[in-house]
C-alpha cells in the first residue's frame, strides 16, 4: 500500500485505495492530483514525497469527494502548498459539510457526518487553466460528481478521477455513486476517443488501453437502469425503488450505503424521467414512479 508506481518519465502514482497522482514540475519540485482520504493518507505521501526529496507545489483535486481531499488540509498545513479545485466544487472543500448534505437531501445527521463523506475543510482555490503547470491540459469528466475533471501532463499521461471503476469494484458495489447519469455516459463515449500513452483511473488499474474499462461502465449503467425500469413496471415509491435495488445488486444496508445508493437511485430516476422512459403519478400523500416502457 502506497507503492510509488511509474508512469511516465515523470509521472507517478501512490497505489492507494484512491489513487493519488504525482507530477514532477521541476527537479525537486512536484504536484499532486488529488491527495487520499485523511490525514493517515497525507502522512504516507508526504513521506513518498521526503524520500525522493520532492517539495510539494500544490495540489490539483479532481472533484471534492471527501477521499480525493481529505488529505489537503494536513499537506496545506505542512508543506504550505496551494488547493485548486473544480469551480463548482470550490465550497465543497471549503464547507465539506455540503457533501453528506447532498448525498442526504437534508443536514445530515451524525451518522454521515464523519470523514468517509465529510473532509477536513482545506483553503481552496478555483482551478483554471492558468493555475496548471506548463502543458498541463484540463479533461472535462462531470457525471460521477458536480464538475470532475482529469488532466494530461506532458507526458501524455491521463488521470482519470472516478470517472471509471473497475470490473472488480463493479461486481462488489453493483452501483457506483452517480450525480448526473447523461452526463457520466457523455463522459464515458469521451474518454473512448482519447489517446494517451497510460490512463490512470483513480479505482481502477493503470492502462494503455481504456476502452474495455469504458464498456464495461457503460454496460453497468445500461444494466441499471434496465433494472429500475423492470422495477417500476408496478408504481413504487422513491424508497421501494431503492429498496428494491438494495435486492437485486445485493447489498448490505447501512446508514452510509443507504444514503450513497438512495442518491444514485434518485439520480437514476431523474435521468429516466427527463429521457421519457419514466412516469411520475402525483397522489394526494405519496410520490410514485412508473416505467412509461
Amino acid at each position: 500500500m502506497y507503492e510509488l508506481v511509474q508512469v511516465g518519465a515523470r509521472c507517478f502514482y501512490a497505489d492507494c485505495p484512491t489513487k493519488v497522482g504525482i507530477v514532477q514540475t521541476g527537479a525537486d519540485e512536484v504536484c499532486l492530483i488529488d491527495s487520499g482520504s485523511d490525514r493517515d493518507a497525507g502522512r504516507r505521501v508526504r513521506k513518498i514525497l521526503d524520500a525522493h526529496g520532492w517539495r510539494l507545489r500544490a495540489i490539483y483535486n479532481t472533484h471534492s469527494h471527501a477521499d480525493h481531499i481529505g488529505a489537503n488540509r494536513y499537506l496545506q498545513g505542512q508543506t504550505g502548498c496551494r488547493v485548486y479545485v473544480p469551480e463548482e466544487e470550490v465550497a465543497f472543500a471549503r464547507h465539506p459539510l455540503l457533501e453528506p448534505a447532498l448525498v442526504f437531501g437534508g443536514y445530515p445527521p451524525k451518522d454521515l457526518r464523519h470523514k468517509f463523506l465529510m473532509a477536513a475543510p482545506s483553503d481552496a482555490e478555483t482551478l483554471t487553466p492558468e493555475a496548471l503547470p506548463e502543458g498541463w491540459e484540463i479533461i472535462d469528466l462531470a457525471g460521477h460528481y458536480l464538475s470532475m475533471v482529469g488532466f494530461r501532463t506532458p507526458d501524455d499521461v491521463v488521470y482519470l478521477a472516478d470517472c471509471l471503476s473497475s470490473p472488480r469494484t463493479l461486481e462488489k458495489y453493483g452501483l457506483s455513486y452517480l450525480f448526473d447519469v447523461a452526463a457520466f455516459l457523455e463522459t464515458l463515449e469521451r474518454v473512448r476517443g482519447i489517446e494517451a500513452a497510460m490512463f490512470v483511473p483513480a479505482h481502477a488499474d493503470a492502462t494503455d488501453d481504456v476502452k474495455p474499462l469504458v464498456d464495461a461502465n457503460i454496460a453497468r449503467v445500461r444494466e441499471i437502469s434496465g433494472c429500475i425500469l423492470e422495477i417500476c413496471r408496478e408504481p413504487k415509491t422513491t424508497d421501494e425503488v431503492v429498496s428494491a435495488v438494495f435486492c437485486a445488486y445485493g447489498l448490505r444496508m447501512s446508514f452510509e450505503q443507504y444514503a450513497l445508493i438512495s442518491s444514485t437511485t434518485r439520480s437514476y430516476l431523474a435521468w429516466l424521467r427527463d429521457a421519457g422512459r419514466m412516469d411520475v403519478l402525483i397522489e394526494p400523500t405519496r410520490l410514485l414512479w412508473r416505467s412509461a416502457e
